[in-house]
């Protein structure tokens, strides 16, 4: 089996994908769905910033030793 053939069967058909996307339309409403991945977003920023910050913390501890 080559490495095209295991990355294609991990991803879904093009059937599936509508199938997700309606459902999703179906549960959250079309005005709804920009604000959760906006939000999604927003996250994403703040756990970058936070392990960012982490990260800084570690080396300052580092160098006080």
């Amino acid at each position: 089996m080559t490495i095209l053939n295991i990355i294609l069967l991990g991803m879904p058909s093009p059937l599936s994908m509508a199938l997700i996307v309606g459902a999703l339309l179906l549960l959250f409403g079309g005005k709804k769905i920009p604000e959760l991945m906006k939000g999604i977003g927003g996250g994403i920023k703040e756990f970058k910033k936070a392990s960012k910050d982490d990260k800084k913390d570690d080396e300052k501890l580092e160098e006080k030793k």
